[in-house]
């Protein structure tokens, strides 16, 4: 792309988002071709006669139609670091949504992402001075990377190419960007975009799976067509709609997050959370299996609290009625088998709590086909067998890949509190949280649990609380613990 066309395209994308006109009303307005944007933005060139005419259309628009930003005040401010890519267009776009929901806007452009927007199309939407070099001493003097890294809600990483994922694993800092990132303290949503090739590469995804690793969020990529002709695949930016939602849910888990910590840091930021939930469904056939009563409620609550305290939440989850909570890694799983699967998967976890109600046994053979009622035939013979024991196996694996913290559920209808301090024993827990799901509680499947947390030192019981407020008190708990497990001595 020629830099009369890059420039041009910034200039032709800051109107677009200014001023709600769709690229192909545009092009037809301006220079009688509706595929002009299309064009552009596909790495295409223009004359200086086209671009002169075009300049002189948007200038004239102006004139007639000055647009004047909403004046609301901002519930929340967001860093955005633009990295360099062809999708980077989309942020212009995105910063004005993000206005839209009265939330501040301040940007950080890497160089290449120069090459694609300008400066002058992004601070034109943000109404902010845009930060683009580290040794700049203005920049320092006025407001500095490390200010830059804190004074916002959240920080937003869109388009996060390949490189800047790198560096970002790497822990490098050898421009404001990646200063900002290293020195923030802050959660971080990181929206990938990039040739499909470059996102599946195995470089990348170590990157990737070090990243989540560290507590950071992930929008997307997408799947679909490249701005390369012929290239298609995962890659794609998260369209400008998913960002809002992912953004607006992020910063609504760091308010609930700060105001149940007084406004402090959220003290779980850079830990893994693990939370199994829900019941397993074992097929007796395509139409019947074996089940429980689980609602999948409790486990839901463990893993927004989680979330709420900075975690990266990965919520293992039997087959429910519930909507997935936000911010939390979902995966739907039927059996126990699959949830054991999946569970390994997500290791390696600092914290791995396992609220699913598994079941405990399965058909030994289960039917391909519909098990047909005969008359005089009697019921069919059922031969079950044992399924695996999720908790037992976690908290017993060796290597490191052990979470520090090992939480199971003991779900009992008598004895609750002496089978409870057995199970956390037979099966190596740290804790186990016991409760009674006799069906006059009405827990199984309830709103309300009354619960009694057995360690090593003893018995702690709960009254009867409503599930958040149960997931609120067990997730303080493991946050003080791995406090007081990295206070110095």
């Amino acid at each position: 792309m020629s830099e009369t066309a890059r420039e041009l395209l910034g200039e032709i994308e800051a109107f677009l988002a200014q001023f709600l006109v769709t690229p192909s009303k545009f092009g037809v307005a301006a220079v009688n071709d509706g595929h002009l944007v299309a064009k552009l933005r596909k790495g295409g060139s223009v004359t200086l006669k086209t671009a002169d005419r075009v300049r002189a259309y948007m200038a004239s628009e102006r004139s007639k139609q000055p647009a004047a930003p909403r004046q609301v005040a901002p519930s929340h401010r967001v860093l955005l670091i633009i990295g360099g890519g062809i999708a980077a267009y989309k942020c212009l776009d995105l910063i004005r949504r993000l206005r839209e929901h009265a939330i501040a806007v301040r940007a950080v452009m890497t160089k290449a992402a120069q090459q694609f927007v300008t400066p002058l199309s992004v601070g034109a939407l943000t109404s902010e001075r845009v930060f683009t070099e580290l040794f700049d001493l203005d920049d320092e003097r006025e407001i500095g990377h490390i200010r830059l890294s804190r004074e916002a809600d959240l920080i937003v990483v869109a388009p996060a190419t390949a490189d800047l994922l790198a560096k970002m694993a790497g822990g490098h800092a050898d421009d404001l960007a990646s200063c900002v990132l290293m020195a923030t303290d802050k959660p971080v949503l990181v929206a990938p975009a990039m040739n499909p090739r470059m996102w599946l590469h195995p470089a990348t995804r170590r990157n990737v799976t070090q990243l989540e690793a560290d507590g950071m969020a992930f929008a997307g990529p997408n799947i679909g067509e490249m701005a390369e002709r012929g290239e298609a695949g995962p890659g794609r930016l998260a369209e400008v709609p998913e960002l809002i939602e992912a953004i607006t849910k992020m910063l609504a888990l760091s308010s609930q997050a700060l105001a149940k910590n007084g406004g402090e840091n959220r003290p779980l930021i850079g830990r893994h959370v693990l939370v199994t939930s829900g019941p397993t469904h074992e097929p007796i056939d395509p139409v019947r299996y074996i089940a429980n009563r689980s609602s999948g409620k409790q486990g839901a609550a463990i893993a927004v609290e989680a979330a709420a305290l900075g975690a990266r939440v990965t919520l293992v989850s039997g087959p429910t009625q519930l909507a997935e909570p936000p911010g939390v890694e979902v995966v739907h799983i039927e059996s126990a088998r699959e949830m054991l699967e999946a569970v390994r998967r997500a290791l390696p976890a600092d914290i791995a709590i396992f609220a699913a109600a598994v079941a405990d046994w399965r058909v030994a053979s289960r039917s391909d086909e519909k098990i047909k009622k005969a008359a005089g035939q009697g019921a069919p013979r059922l031969e079950l067998v044992e399924n695996p024991d999720i908790l037992k196996t976690i908290a017993a694996e060796k290597g490191g890949r052990r979470p520090k913290l090992v939480i199971g559920f003991a779900a009992e209808t008598q004895n609750v509190i002496e089978f409870a301090k057995k199970k956390r024993r037979a099966k190596g827990a740290d804790w186990i949280v016991a409760n009674d799901v006799s069906p006059e509680t009405g827990i199984m499947g309830g709103d309300r649990n009354a619960v009694h947390v057995i360690s090593e030192h003893g018995v702690e019981s709960w009254p009867d609380l409503d599930k958040a407020e149960v997931a609120r008190r067990l997730m303080a708990r493991a946050a003080k613990y791995f406090a007081e497990l990295t206070a110095p001595a």
